[in-house]
């Protein structure tokens, strides 16, 4: 991997939390658990290092006990250096509850630690996507059209419905943004902003300066949208897979994704490896009478009942007798003997007692939350 000292990278580990606030509760977006044993923030950060970027802030707001403690000092990202690493960006004025008013609100108030970063370029992402994306790739074209900014974005299909706070981008044919819609009332194939910005490190900061000398915290409407004739934006298509987790239930669709064996494999890729912390749990251990059928079962686990369609996180059992089926079940979870679970996610360290039975919907699953007894 060749590392890239003129990129920095930073991830807004807190934005979108509200269109996931029973998950958010307590954490996070970017400490919320995905896929049997990663973080939502495992994905824009191995991004960044898979990409060469060697230093990377993580700025974040309240309740990010969870997430210093999944990243630590960044090790399992190669990102534990004396040179650059890992930081973690908590609010530095305590205002408001330690909440930011927007991503412009947000870099202004980490400006010393950028102030101390030498990089050329800053590569901005949220923790709402989950995808593998080579950022060398963006910040070439970025370099090359000389773009005030560069928006990465997909195409994928919209359906105002269904998908909140999602920003539509409008491009001409050399693929620059004409037009910025943040949730238009229409339905169909869109280019999908992906919230993952290439800027460089003067205009970040004079972008963030001027935003907050006006009150215009918001990158989004007051930068793209007010000033896409004031600047060069561009956009960069992503062409490879990606899901957007901003409700709970594209987060349940989001990791039962990942069953389909042509998804799971388009995201983890040999080349594009996502990196989180390693737990040190035994292998999952199967009872006499364990069924289990196209599901995903992490370490520690132990199956004793049937389980189906299903993602299980670390150290979860499952009694006799019992099914789990079309269901996310996170880590510490225990499902006493003859149960009947369907369509449910269970946050961490749920007690599901003997006998009971808890079923959602696919369109609407259930959610337990995190340290409930049933």
């Amino acid at each position: 991997m060749n590392v890239n000292y003129d990129v920095l990278g930073l991830i807004f580990a807190s934005m979108h939390d509200e269109n996931v606030d029973e998950l958010a509760k307590k954490r996070t977006m970017g400490s919320i658990p995905f896929g049997g044993r990663y973080r939502l923030v495992d994905f824009p950060l191995s991004n960044m290092v898979n990409s060469g970027v060697s230093e990377v802030g993580v700025i974040t707001k309240s309740n990010y006990g969870s997430l210093l403690d999944h990243l630590g000092s960044g090790r399992a990202w190669d990102l534990a250096r004396k040179q650059g690493g890992l930081h973690l960006l908590p609010p530095y004025s305590q205002t408001d509850s330690g909440q930011y008013k927007g991503r412009i609100d947000a870099i202004n108030k980490v400006g010393s630690f950028l102030e101390h970063s030498n990089a050329k370029y800053v590569i901005c992402s949220d923790c709402d996507i989950v995808t593998t994306i080579d950022f060398s790739n963006v910040i070439k074209q970025h370099v090359e059209s000389e773009a005030d900014i560069t928006c990465v974005y997909g195409k994928c299909l919209y359906d105002y419905e269904k998908n909140s706070t999602t920003t539509i981008l409008e491009l001409d044919e050399e693929n620059r943004v004409t037009d910025v819609l943040y949730q238009p009332s229409f339905s169909g194939e869109c280019n999908i902003c992906l919230n993952m910005f290439v800027m460089s490190m003067d205009f970040l900061k004079t972008v963030a300066a001027d935003g907050v000398s006006r009150g215009c915290y918001s990158l989004t409407r007051h930068v793209l949208q007010d000033k896409k004739h004031n600047y060069k934006i561009m956009g960069y298509e992503h062409k490879g897979f990606f899901t957007k987790v901003d409700s709970v239930q594209n987060y349940y669709k989001a990791n039962r994704m990942l069953l389909d064996t042509e998804k799971r494999n388009a995201l983890f890729t040999k080349d594009m490896p996502i990196y989180t912390k390693v737990g040190d749990n035994g292998p999952a251990k199967y009872g006499i009478e364990a069924s289990v059928k196209n599901s995903l079962i992490a370490d520690g686990c132990i199956i004793e009942g049937t389980v189906e369609n299903s993602i299980l996180f670390r150290g979860v059992k499952v009694g006799k007798g019992t099914v789990v089926k079309d269901s996310v079940i996170l880590q510490g979870t225990e499902i006493g003997n003859n149960c009947n679970v369907v369509s449910v996610i269970t946050d961490k360290n749920v007690v599901i007692s003997n006998g009971k039975n808890s079923t959602g919907s696919e369109t609407y699953p259930l959610y337990i939350s995190k340290n409930a007894k049933i």
